[in-house]
């Protein structure tokens, strides 16, 4: 798995009440959640990105009231005529 590394702004981690570990695993939570309401990325890959389960992903969704399903209505109107 490749390694990034920055810079955080001194005093941003103690602003946010996180430790180093658990200021890494809320960006890549966050990213995530970014990526997959944006329609970028799958709930598989992003519950990857994000270092969880697809089932604790789409529990995060829930919590963060972000829609699980990401669906247009045309996309459900071709899905329903190709059956």
């Amino acid at each position: 798995m490749p390694t990034i590394t920055f810079d955080v702004p001194e005093g941003a981690l103690s602003a946010l009440r996180l430790s180093p570990k658990e200021f890494v695993k809320e960006m890549r939570v966050a990213a995530a959640l970014l990526w997959y309401s944006h329609g970028e990325l799958s709930q598989s890959k992003a519950a990857e990105i994000a270092g969880t389960s697809r089932a604790e992903f789409i529990d995060e969704l829930a919590h963060r009231r972000i829609p699980v399903v990401q669906v247009t209505a045309e996309e459900l109107q071709d899905e329903i005529h190709r059956e």
